[in-house]
Formats: C-alpha cells, sequence, structure tokens
C-alpha cells in the first residue's frame, strides 16, 4: 500500500491542514447509512486489510515527484508528506460480527491530516469486505448443512479482489475457495475439479474421466454435463468400478435443471452402490437459486458459488461513509438532509439475548444492564494490538459470523423481504447531540 491510495481531494485537505499547523487529533467513524434492499443484516469485515493499510501507509521518493511535478504540492507541503505515517488509533468491530444500518463499524483517531488521508483506503477496503461477507452469509444461510465453494475468482473486478472475496467467504462460512494464493495466504482449503475444456480435450468422457481419476485418485470430483448429464454419471460410475477406487468421490452438474438431474445422478449413484458419492452442483448459483433447491430436496451435498457472490450481484456496494465526529475535544456533525451525522467517538451496545435492537452511545459511557459493547481497541499509535495471523484471525471471524448468524431473529436472517434490527440512540449520545447543534445555532 502506498500513500497515494486516496483520492486527491484527501491529499489537498491534508496539505491545508499542515500548513496551518492543524495537527490535533481527530476521530471519524466508518458506518453504513442504510442497508441495501433485501439484506437484513450485514457482516462486518476488512478490518484486518484495512489495518495492514495503515500500518503500511507512507509515500515513498518518487510519489513524492509525482506530486511536486504534477499534482502542484509545494515543497513545505512534500515536507510534511514526506515523514507522514499513521499514527493514530482505531477501535472496530470484530470482523464476522453482525451489523446494522448507523452503527459505526470502524473508528479512526489521529492527527486530522493523517485520519484524513487514510479515508479513501480504509473506506474501500471495510465496504467491499462487508459486501462480500454479507452476500456470502446469506448464501450460507440458504443452503443449510450443505458446503459451499468459492469459485468466483475469475469474474470478481480484479485479481486482490478475488483474494478478497476467498477471505470474506470463509468467514462467512465457505468450506472452500478455487483461488489458490487466497488458500495458501489465508490458511483455506483450495477445491477445484475439472473444466469442460479437460473432457473434450479427449477421445471421450471415460477417457477424460479415467485420466483424471489416475492422476488424482484422492477425492475426484467428475464434471459430468459436457455432453449428457445421465451418461456422464455413468461414466464417472465405470471409471471408479474399473480403477476400484474406494475413498470419496463425487459428481458435479453445472448446468441444465439442477434439482431434476441431481434426483437423477442419485439414483444412478445409488444403483451403483455408491451411497456415499457427492453431488456438487455450480452454475449462476447465488442464495435465491439455492434456497429453491433446498426447497425442492434435491440431494446435493455442496455447491460452487461464483459471480453472483463475488461481486455481490444484487447489491455490490454499500451506503457506507467515513465521517469526522471530532476534532480535538470539539465534537461535530452534519445536518445535511439524508446525511446527517452524530457527534463524538462511539461504542454500540448489544444485547447478547437479542431481545431488543442495539444502541448506539457514547463510547466512555457505561453500558445499560446486560449489554456488551460491540467496538474494541485494535490499533494504537499506528501499531497492531495483537500480531497479525491470518489464518487465525479468518477462522475468529468465522466463529464470530457462526454465532451471530444463529442470535439474528429469525426476520432479519430472511433472504426475502427482511426485517433488520433498528439501533436507538442513548440518552447520553441524543444529549450531545442537541448541544453541539445548539452551538452551531441551529
Amino acid at each position: 500500500m502506498t500513500g497515494l491510495r486516496t483520492d486527491l481531494y484527501e491529499l489537498r485537505m491534508a496539505a491545508s491542514y499542515l500548513r496551518r499547523g492543524m495537527v490535533e487529533p481527530a476521530t471519524f467513524s466508518l458506518f453504513v447509512r442504510r442497508l441495501p434492499h433485501r439484506r437484513g443484516f450485514l457482516v462486518a469485515a476488512g478490518l484486518a486489510e484495512a489495518l495492514a493499510f495503515l500500518e503500511s501507509f507512507a509515500f515513498d521518493h518518487d510519489e513524492l515527484g509525482y506530486l511536486r511535478d504534477v499534482v502542484g504540492l509545494d515543497d513545505p507541503a512534500l515536507a510534511a508528506l514526506a515523514g507522514l505515517r499513521f499514527t493514530g488509533d482505531v477501535w472496530a468491530v470484530p470482523e464476522g460480527r453482525a451489523v446494522f444500518a448507523d452503527e459505526p463499524l470502524l473508528e479512526v483517531t489521529a492527527p486530522i491530516a493523517e485520519a484524513q488521508l487514510v479515508e479513501t483506503g480504509v473506506l474501500n477496503l471495510v465496504t467491499f469486505h462487508t459486501t462480500v461477507a454479507t452476500k456470502a452469509a446469506r448464501c450460507r444461510i440458504a443452503a443449510g448443512d450443505a458446503q459451499l465453494i468459492d469459485f468466483a475468482f475469475r469474474r470478481t473486478h480484479g485479481i486482490e479482489a478475488g483474494a478478497g472475496v476467498a477471505r470474506a467467504s470463509a468467514i462467512a462460512g465457505f468450506a472452500a475457495t478455487s483461488d489458490v494464493e487466497a488458500a495458501r495466504r489465508y490458511g483455506l482449503t483450495p477445491s477445484g475439479t475439472m473444466a469442460h475444456s479437460y473432457v473434450e480435450a479427449f477421445p471421450d468422457e471415460r477417457a477424460a474421466f479415467r485420466a483424471f481419476a489416475a492422476d488424482f485418485p484422492v477425492n475426484p470430483i467428475f464434471l459430468v454435463d459436457t455432453y449428457d448429464t445421465p451418461e456422464g454419471v455413468r461414466a464417472a460410475v465405470d471409471v471408479v468400478a474399473e480403477l476400484g477406487l474406494t475413498g470419496p468421490v463425487a459428481v458435479r452438474l453445472d448446468s441444465g435443471d439442477l434439482a431434476a438431474l441431481a434426483r437423477q445422478s442419485r439414483a444412478i449413484l445409488d444403483g451403483a452402490g455408491l451411497t456415499r458419492a457427492k453431488i456438487v452442483a455450480s452454475g449462476s448459483l447465488d442464495e435465491d437459486v439455492i434456497a429453491g433447491l433446498v426447497a425442492q430436496g434435491a440431494p446435493i451435498d455442496g455447491y460452487g458459488v461464483g459471480t453472483r457472490m463475488g461481486v455481490s450481484y444484487d447489491a455490490p456496494s454499500l451506503d457506507s461513509a467515513y465521517k469526522l465526529v471530532s476534532v480535538g475535544d470539539r465534537p461535530v456533525l452534519k445536518l445535511s438532509p439524508g446525511k446527517a451525522t452524530l457527534p463524538g467517538p462511539k461504542q454500540v451496545f448489544r444485547d447478547p439475548a437479542g431481545a431488543s435492537g442495539d444502541v448506539i452511545g457514547l463510547r466512555d459511557e457505561p453500558p445499560s444492564a446486560g449489554r456488551e459493547p460491540l467496538l474494541v481497541p485494535v490499533m494504537r499509535g499506528g501499531r497492531l494490538l495483537a500480531v497479525a495471523d491470518p489464518a487465525g484471525e479468518v477462522r475468529a471471524a468465522r466463529d464470530r459470523c457462526r454465532a451471530d448468524l444463529g442470535w439474528l431473529p429469525d426476520a432479519a436472517r430472511r433472504l426475502t423481504d427482511p426485517v433488520p434490527l433498528v439501533a436507538t440512540v442513548s440518552p447520553a449520545l441524543a444529549a450531545l447531540h442537541d448541544r453541539v447543534r445548539a452551538r452551531l445555532g441551529y
């Protein structure tokens, strides 16, 4: 990550702050104003990437030259930026937790120029990962006990986005990913079968399946729909018998009426004594298609979910914001219609029993009886408070997500017409809002 991973107006504001000696600490709050259509909750994600971005934020010599020659920053501004690093504190909702509209996912407190410069990168990372993790969680809800595999890499919006999707979907409960580098990086299970091109490269299906199983005899998965799906299943059965495979095997259905073909495939497999063979489905799947297959009782053991999850097809972004809430000891707010903000550093208080919605309060106010604070300190003085552990972080986030999906009310979990929980404002925060508004004369 580099200091140029920001919008130009962030650089201009930061240069202006620095020129005027404005170095007091400022707090910015990152939240989502409104949930997308058909979302009853969000799954917080992207924190690890955001913290890595903050920890490495700096301007190198070539970047400073660009800011001088092309952007037109003067020597005092360049000198200030040359030594700039992120030295602030971060409080955040741990990844995997369910969150709702207006609740801070993350708050940054740092000298105002630093906190301003990192807005774009932090907002981008948290927004993207939270968007995808939420979509993936909906697929997890729809699939019931079936396994889910991330197949999105080839159509994500960029190679690094593919790794992000693998990580976010793992947090949401996906069992594996096709992205080999993401699997290595985050300690995930890599998964892959074969393409139709592999089948077509051989004289017939049996020859293709025979070669594949001979080369990869441990849990081979046969893609059976290149020509005729039932005949493809029979070819796979013949190869299993011919090679004497006794371990796990599976067939993958990638097109057609998946429910009907899964039933036919199950009957063929069972008839051949392969009752433990698995059926995996793929091909333009999302939570709605998966839920429909589950409702039909389709005997599908796993789903490879790709494009529609990887780009969060029906809701590809969030109405997220990163807004100034205090400068020094002075709380601030916006009154813009539809974009008003609440002042001051905040905390979110949750009832673990789920009897009522969350309460957004001031960071330093005590929680009411029975409620727990969601935001925790994760960075102090520009340094992580825990050693980065990519695989461990994903495992912990997955556990939190599983617990929170179980905690969510049924109405919020619904795939259609969900009813999100609505956060209320604590009396202390409401009183601060009124005082700041009065100070502004409104």
